[in-house]
């Protein structure tokens, strides 16, 4: 299995560990790495605050789907449960 990387861009923390995280849609849990949960977090974080801004910066947006697309390349079954 080939190590999980953040990728350059990334702005967000890296965690030390992973957990279990749950759809805030469906309930669904999946148990995420420390790379997954970090970049996890980034999505949703980035998400709620756009949302409560009011608007999306073009590079908001631009990194929020640059999350997206790390994330279903790099776990796919994952980002079905939590994020699509």
């Amino acid at each position: 299995m080939k190590k999980q990387e953040l990728p350059k861009w990334f702005r967000g923390e890296l965690y030390e560990k992973g957990d279990t995280v749950r759809n805030r849609f469906s309930g669904d849990k999946y148990e995420l790495n420390n790379v997954e949960l970090s970049m996890y977090d980034f999505i949703i974080g980035s998400t709620m605050v756009m949302e409560m801004a009011g608007g999306w910066q073009h590079t908001d947006v631009q990194e929020l789907r640059k999350g997206l697309d790390w994330f279903r390349k790099n776990n796919a079954e994952a980002y079905m449960v939590l994020l699509d």
